[in-house]
């Protein structure tokens, strides 16, 4: 089963109590969204709920995430304000969704303002259920809601202007904000506000056909972009509010310890410091919170801190005796994913073994993980930037003992987040919670900010699991494969959360296993999983799964077209019988733009190939790398990429170089959190390597036409490198790389 639909049977069951939890829920009441939105710009609206409730013509009431009040106002200047129901924190939705809503309404670009939705029911994915960002679904999931928003609008923009002029609507038409009569007669939307207010939103509404795009499909320019190279940007972390305390929090060395004996004495002495007490954390754990005026007298504070820990009853992982438990458990049964035939492995010519290991690996944005709240007793503002507002505001609501509507989440711009800003257990922000309540109880009244060091960032947990994968392949001298036995062991990402009844088959996560039981390639296959349980907190990391089962299959594919002696190219169109057009779309696209095939390569470079396809995306990756100094450097990277249509070409360039840069990270040495007697041992980026400027490949984009709906593209682009690359690197050196990060010692 496809991630995008164990999510869509989360959302049926996830969020009980809600009214029909797939139809956004009911509706916000004006006053309500007035009072979600305050300070942004809403004083004009286009529509009120009463007079929109229905359809034209005694339709069925419309869904709240489809009535264009809530998400487009203009205002009497001409201004459209469009509400992003998504967090912004790199991928583009703060451009693509506008442009998909300013398509159909004929906005006027030059006028379009774009702004980050609270949390509410109207912004709550059409197919999820929830307000969430993640699983490369924002404009796939957006795609239709978005635009059947700008054409109700325009239709209601059309109906105002005709009824002023006494024409029939049909003779109107539209264009850069503005409604045109069939009589030369102009109607600017900033005159026609008003009276479109009046008019009743249609139920059907007919949507542009690709060639008829104005916007849509064009390189556009982001919106957020002159902010962020300006330094203007307003992020979580810039949240200032009057008389905001600063809080850090104290935590055990060791996940699920406790708080033993402390002494806050010399903390308290600290000027600034404003107050210590204990406070509930993540996971059963317990610590101390220390609250100032600033973050660095809560630094200072923190570190003055006397604390023993209570670290009894809690596991102890070590980095390598987990290593080698997992290569105990992968020699011995487990259970079966996918059950093929693989009956002929014995009798093959052929064998080829082989053993890979991944590590825990952070998501480390640039941004730390932050939460600004102002806790009343009754009533919860939250400043914050999360990829989940609607389970974050069921969880601090269930920490105060709030009704989730009490609970008011503005979402902020995010400096990163990669999966990490999107916990089923709302780890930083109960945490936060758990502060405001003892901040409250203690008579104080100030609004906190609690805030990550990048030290807490790499200790906090949430990585992306530990894996280790063992294969054993047999084939025959043409390359046929007769049987793939395949073995994964490393922890579920879900198990024991509440999400695991509807992610979870037959005791398997799946997204253990996406990119491997769901393989374009056609060979028999049994693969069997181990899901041990760790006390290291996993989540997922950009791309999921598909982070190391890629990695795994497009190394091996590699490695078998070598060993029968065909094109590596060629082998792979072999293997897939002719049954994935997009994948070989996307792979002959890269191909014939890298020049793989047709250009020499001097002495000491090679080529790299690989494909992979995730979240409905496909990208291939043709990359030349090359040997200095005995050391491998990613020179070059050509991207074919199949996303069905590409709103935003721009956004897809930008999202290929993000994610390929990512994903060599992960080559890099020293990019592994490692554990020793429960104690993660990485404390910043210089323990804990990322890629900088300095190892950046060139990387060249091409997208294949399509009209065909588009699929999500934040994540896709990141799984297919690292394996390129080590394909590459093994035609230099003749040495098959099975662990990341890379060792060539």
């Amino acid at each position: 089963m496809r991630y995008e639909a164990l999510m869509q049977r989360l959302a049926h069951h996830a969020l009980p109590g809600e009214d029909e939890p797939n139809n956004g829920g009911a509706a916000l009441s004006r006053r309500e969204f007035l009072k979600l939105s305050a300070g942004s710009a809403f004083a004009l609206g286009l529509f009120t709920l009463p007079q929109v409730a229905h359809a034209a013509g005694g339709g069925q009431a419309l869904k709240p995430n489809e009535m264009p009040d809530a998400f487009i106002a203009v205002r009497t200047d001409g201004g459209v304000v469009i509400q992003v129901n998504r967090l912004e924190f790199g991928q583009g939705v703060y451009t693509a969704l506008p442009m998909l809503l300013a398509e159909e309404f004929d906005a006027d670009w030059a006028h379009v303002e774009p702004q980050l939705a609270p949390a509410g029911n109207a912004y709550k994915d059409p197919y999820m259920g929830m307000q969430m960002t993640g699983g490369s679904m924002s404009v796939k999931n957006s795609w239709l809601q978005y635009r059947d928003l700008g054409a109700r609008a325009r239709a209601m923009f059309v109906a105002a202007a005709a009824r002023r002029w006494g024409v029939s609507p049909a003779s109107c038409r539209t264009q850069d904000s503005q409604v045109l009569g069939p009589d030369g007669q102009r109607a600017p939307y900033g005159e026609l506000a008003a009276a479109a207010m009046q008019e009743a939103v249609p139920d059907q509404v007919a949507l542009k056909v690709p060639a008829d795009f104005t916007l849509i499909g064009k390189p556009t320019r982001r919106l957020d972009s002159p902010a962020k190279v300006s330094g203007r940007e307003q992020y979580g972390l810039d949240v200032h509010l009057p008389g905001m305390k600063t809080v850090l929090l104290a935590k055990p060395p060791v996940f699920g310890a406790r708080l033993g004996r402390w002494d806050a004495a010399a903390a308290r002495r600290v000027v600034g410091v404003a107050d210590v007490f204990p406070v509930q954390l993540d996971r059963g754990a317990s610590g101390l919170a220390v609250v100032a005026e600033g973050f660095w007298p809560a630094q200072q504070g923190r570190r003055a801190l006397q604390v023993e820990w209570d670290t009894s009853g809690v596991e102890k992982v070590d980095s390598a005796r987990q290593l080698a438990h997992y290569r105990e458990l992968a020699g011995t049964p487990g259970l079966v994913a996918r059950a093929d035939d693989v009956s002929a492995l014995g009798q093959a010519a052929h064998r080829l073994h082989a053993e890979y290991e991944f590590p825990y690996l952070a998501h480390a944005p640039m941004e730390v993980l932050n939460c600004t709240l102002h806790y009343s007793g009754e009533r919860c503002e939250i400043w914050v930037g999360t990829q989940f507002q609607t389970m974050d505001q069921l969880a601090v609501a269930k920490v105060l003992g709030l009704k989730p509507e009490q609970v008011v989440i503005h979402t902020q711009m995010a400096g990163g987040g990669f999966g990490r800003r999107a916990v089923p257990t709302s780890d930083y922000m109960v945490e936060a919670a758990w502060v405001a309540k003892g901040w409250r109880q203690a008579g104080h009244v100030e609004p906190i900010k609690v805030m990550w060091t990048r030290e807490d960032d790499l200790h906090g947990g949430y990585y992306r699991s530990a894996y280790l994968h063992r294969v054993d392949i047999g084939f025959n001298g043409s390359g046929r494969i007769l049987g793939w036995k395949h073995t994964v062991v490393g922890q579920s990402i879900v198990a024991g959360t509440s999400m695991a009844p509807f992610l979870m088959k037959g005791g398997i996560d799946h997204l253990v296993v996406e990119g491997i039981v769901d393989t374009p390639y056609r060979l028999p296959m049994h693969l069997e999983v181990h899901q041990p349980e760790v006390n290291v907190p996993v989540l997922w990391w950009r791309s999921v799964g598909n982070t190391h089962t890629a990695y795994v299959m497009e190394t091996l594919v590699d490695e078998l077209a070598q060993q029968s002696g065909i094109d590596t190219v060629a082998y792979r169109k072999q293997l897939m019988q002719g049954r994935h057009p997009r994948h070989a779309a996307a792979l002959d696209l890269a191909v014939s733009q890298s020049g793989y095939g047709r250009r020499t390569l001097p002495k000491n470079h090679a080529w790299g190939v690989a494909v992979h396809e995730a979240f409905g995306s496909v990208v291939a990756y043709v990359v030349e790398a090359a040997l200095e100094n005995g050391q491998p450097r990613l020179l070059r990277a050509t991207a074919g990429v199949h996303c069905n249509l590409a709103v935003n070409p721009l956004t897809v360039r930008a999202q290929i170089e993000g994610a390929a840069l990512m994903a060599l990270s992960t080559t890099l040495p020293g990019n592994a959190i490692t554990l020793k007697d429960g104690v993660v041992q990485q404390d910043n980026f210089d323990t804990y390597a990322i890629a900088r400027m300095n190892v950046m490949p060139e990387i060249d984009v091409h997208i294949v036409p399509s009209a065909d709906p588009p699929m999500g593209m934040g994540e896709p682009g990141l799984p297919p490198l690292a394996p390129a690359y080590a394909n590459a690197i093994a035609r230099l050196t003749g040495r098959r790389l099975r662990r990341l990060p890379f060792d060539l010692s």
